[in-house]
């Protein structure tokens, strides 16, 4: 039961999977709390109007680009590291790095969290995802991909996905109910699309140790943005298209704007701030709120949070330039505040951080541990012919042949994404370009290009680019961790998250077969490769087996309070539950066993959901009247 400044439930975060948790509850009459680290925008269009600006005239334009970093509530940033000369990385940022290899992913602390900046592709987990350890490797899930199917239908509706069911069941292999269709009809194929299909699709390439040849196939990828809706959505009902900060809108669709990450123009990419203009009036959130311990009774029962309300001044631009004039030192003031059921929805590695600040919930010593992402290899070069980057979501399409089958037992399954952006993410914008075109050249030293030359070159050289991305699976592995160390405190006196990470033989040897496949591809196609991993463009650059590589960080962070069947080795349980503590949940894909080969958006979506069943089912459990039954007084005869 509530009563004045208690809640049915307390959400920390208010990204997709908070945003989410606090809906299905709130429509339930549910009183939810949501508590987000980051600022909140008073007035939504012009938020969104001031984070396009802020995006444009970035002199970095990174992920968190759109949004001034505070100086209370700082993030990660990919400009945090930097490569060396003479090998290895320099960190200097919100995470404390001390891992072989840096863990190369950020995220942002603002109302929506990373679910503001993400890339906006929703594939699903293939069944056999749900099962490594049958291929002799990484951890296995309490659940299988029949149990989560539902899950997934119900994230497709709240997310809005545009895709082809026929596609993925026939192309990707992916179990459907009969008759089932996306809330919208698939994005078209890019020009790069049709170019690599035109040339690939049929072809068969060989993987070296691996005895099967793979058939190439351009697969179209779903997208959590709005196309086209769909009429034979829910039996025929159709689907209405969300548009700007949830409002129906049939005209919202994506239109190219190429700038989906960080931040879609046409408001046609789903953010949480969508569901959160969908939520009840008995949903509240508190902006600005940095949660710092997690309260539970003498029996382990979470019972609310503590927080800190830091003062709403020193915020600094992402390009690292000071903050303006400061008024007097202001204190920071906590708060607590109560209710039957806590989420940690605030991601892996916040939520990580939170329990280990409350230092709960690690009886399995897993807490913090098993942190993954997806890895990616990037290579890129120029087709023969002009295609036309730089329009449309970042991928439209992929090959999906290497993401399952016995291959995956002797190195990292991975995914391929055809990049639209030219070499955007490979090399930087194209200013990049320009610079090298226009630079002295040759041993002589040769006048770069001026004047028609130059634009001649400029547009022939950016219209032949294109980029594969390929995404590895990383498997659990517990020496990738997040800890804390009190010597490295935050400017509310809250320990930094500290880092260590590294990748197993398994995933260098997916990247190994990567590159070595894309060496068959880009033959295929007749293109030039430009693939170069120059030590300080690539902080993550390694030596593997004679060969040097390096990888990106897709922002996939996963694991560090991870799911399983027994509280002997695991965090939380099948419903995200803490298994130490009744009345917490720590959701996200922090729960998840394996990041697979699909970005996890949509997975983490759908458990979210799942978690939210769950807890409205307890608290209703917990408010049934008790039955009374009549006994025979003590001492009384017959």
């Amino acid at each position: 039961m509530t009563g004045p400044g208690r809640y049915d439930v307390i959400v920390v975060g208010g990204g997709i999977a908070g945003s989410l948790v606090a809906r299905q509850l709130g429509e339930r009459g549910r009183r939810v709390l949501v508590l987000e680290a980051g600022a909140r925008a008073d007035d939504p269009e012009q938020g969104h109007r001031e984070a396009m600006e802020r995006f444009l005239t970035a002199s970095a334009k990174v992920p968190g680009s759109p949004y001034p970093m505070p100086d209370a509530t700082p993030w990660p940033e990919v400009t945090d590291l930097t490569g060396l000369d003479a090998g290895g990385y320099r960190s200097d940022g919100y995470l404390v790095q001390r891992g072989e290899l840096p863990y190369a992913s950020g995220y942002v602390r603002v109302n929506g969290g990373t679910g503001n900046i993400w890339t906006g592709l929703t594939p699903r987990m293939l069944p056999e995802d749900f099962d490594t350890e049958a291929f002799g490797y990484g951890r296995s899930w309490p659940l299988t991909y029949a149990d989560l199917e539902p899950y997934y239908r119900a994230a497709e509706f709240a997310i809005g996905v545009s895709a082809d069911v026929d596609e993925q069941r026939a192309k990707v292999g992916l179990p459907f109910p009969e008759g089932y269709v996306f809330p919208m009809r698939a994005l078209p194929p890019s020009r790069v699309d049709a170019v690599l299909a035109g040339r690939l699709d049929g072809r068969r390439v060989a993987e070296p140790g691996v005895g099967e040849p793979v058939e190439l196939r351009v697969v179209g990828t779903p997208q959590g943005r709005n196309g086209i809706a769909n009429p034979r959505y829910a039996g025929g009902a159709g689907y209405e298209p969300v548009g700007a900060h949830g409002r129906p809108d049939p005209d919202s669709r994506c239109v190219g704007s190429a700038t989906c990450i960080p931040h879609c123009p046409s408001h046609a990419k789903y953010t949480p701030l969508k569901t959160q203009a969908g939520w009840g009036p008995s949903v509240t959130l508190v902006d600005r709120a940095v949660v710092s311990r997690i309260l539970v009774d003498p029996g382990g029962r979470a019972t609310g949070v503590t927080y800190l309300a830091p003062p709403r001044t020193g915020e600094r631009a992402q390009d690292g330039a000071p903050p303006g004039p400061q008024p007097g030192p202001q204190a920071v003031t906590g708060h607590t505040v109560h209710a039957d059921v806590v989420v940690l929805a605030a991601h892996a590695i916040e939520n990580a951080k939170l329990l280990l600040l409350s230092g709960l919930g690690n009886r399995s010593g897993q807490v913090g541990r098993n942190l993954m992402d997806h890895p990616v290899l990037l290579t890129w070069g120029l087709l023969p012919e002009r295609v036309g980057p730089y329009r449309g979501p970042g991928s439209t399409s992929g090959f999906e042949g290497f993401r399952a089958g016995p291959a995956r037992r002797r190195r990292a399954p991975f995914r391929i994404e055809i990049g639209n952006w030219g070499w955007v993410w490979a090399k930087g914008p194209v200013d990049t370009d320009i610079a090298e075109l226009t630079r002295a050249q040759g041993p002589d030293r040769r006048r770069g290009l001026r004047g028609s030359e130059l634009r001649r070159a400029v547009a022939d050289r950016i219209g032949r680019q294109f980029t594969l991305q390929f995404e590895m699976e990383q498997s659990a592995d517990p020496a990738n961790r997040v800890t804390l160390d009190p010597r490295h405190r935050d400017r509310l006196g809250l320990p930094r998250p500290v880092v260590t990470y590294g990748l197993s033989t398994h995933v260098k040897d997916g990247i190994a077969a990567a590159k070595a496949l894309s060496d068959q591809l880009f033959a295929l196609l007749g293109a030039e490769d430009h693939t170069a991993f120059e030590p300080t463009a690539w902080p993550g650059r390694f030596e593997h087996r004679g060969r040097t590589y390096g990888y990106r960080g897709a922002g996939h962070a996963a694991g560090t309070h991870i799911m399983g069947g027994s509280p002997h080795t695991s965090v939380v349980d099948q419903w995200q539950r803490c298994w130490d503590h009744p009345g917490l949940y720590a959701v996200g894909c922090g729960s998840m066993p394996s990041v697979a080969t699909s970005n996890p958006t949509l997975t983490m979506a759908a458990l979210a959901l799942r978690s939210a069943e769950r807890i409205e089912a307890e608290l209703a459990d917990r408010e049934r009247p008790v039955t009374l039954t009549a006994t025979r007084a003590f001492g009384a005869t017959s």
